[in-house]
């Protein structure tokens, strides 16, 4: 497997590394504008544990292809990541295969900092019918990448998915492969009064079924649903109502699924 940061414009190597079961890239200059950092040489249909940027969580991964590009980003796009990310003239990036005990272990399901807003074939991977303004402190994206600060909205630390006021607002969550999960929890925005909150929603899952969610008015804490379900490959978090309170903006923080692999 192969790391490689370049510009898209030439396409010459500012800096790369490589190796068969893990590769740690570090290398002194600056990203510019249009840069990419290239993951190639991978075997698809494989769990990796991938870190882009010493300021973004390492991430568990599915990858189902054989390389993942991933653009640095930069001004507007960049709002939703640490600030010091990215950043400077010192980086440090890594992928190696995950190792089974972290593969099989009870985790989060849903969590994944290295998700992009345009790639689909990295999972978990979140997407939605709307994002406000299609801004990136807004993008589903943010609602896996673990970062939970509720009592604000916009940059970093403080993104969401925001539905822009869109009365069918839906996010799916995209597995990627079967999974076993036994609980859900929503953080839902709290950054009071200029947010509203959802009394109710509609969570519906791969397997056809679906079960209804009621939430109250909370500030940093999880709304928290024992749900069990088996080999299913995604969900849908939709119908979602807001209460009566004035504010036309409820918004999803973070939303975590916790259960492991598909057990035959």
């Amino acid at each position: 497997m192969k790391i490689t940061v370049y510009n898209d414009w030439d396409h010459l190597p500012k800096a790369e590394g490589e190796g068969e079961q893990q590769v740690i890239l570090s290398w002194d200059g600056e990203y510019r504008k249009g840069d990419v950092i290239a993951f190639t040489d991978l075997l698809p249909d494989r769990f990796y544990m991938v870190q882009v940027d010493a300021c973004v969580p390492e991430a568990l991964v599915l990858i189902r292809s054989d390389e993942v590009l991933y653009p640095v980003p930069f001004y507007e796009k960049k709002t939703s990541y640490n600030p010091l990310a990215f950043f400077g003239n010192r980086h440090y990036l890594s992928i190696r295969l995950a190792e089974s005990f972290e593969i099989q272990a009870f985790r989060n399901l849903a969590k994944n900092p290295f998700d992009q807003h345009d790639v689909s074939h990295v999972y978990p991977h979140a997407s939605a019918n709307v994002e406000t303004r299609g801004e990136a402190v807004f993008q589903a994206r943010n609602a896996i990448d673990g970062v939970i600060a509720t009592q604000c909205h916009g940059e970093w630390p403080y993104e969401s998915w925001g539905i822009n006021r869109q009365e069918d607002a839906a996010f799916t969550l995209d597995f990627g492969r079967p999974v076993d999960i036994s609980e859900v929890r929503l953080y839902t925005r709290a950054d009071f009064p200029h947010d509203n909150w959802w009394t109710d929603a509609e969570l519906s899952f791969s397997d056809g079924t679906a079960t209804h969610l009621t939430m109250q008015k909370k500030a940093g804490l999880a709304h928290c649903f024992p749900i069990i379900r088996k080999g299913i490959t995604s969900l849908c978090l939709h119908d979602l109502i807001k209460s009566g309170e004035p504010s036309p903006f409820p918004a999803l923080t973070q939303i975590e699924v916790y259960g492991t692999e598909h057990k035959k």
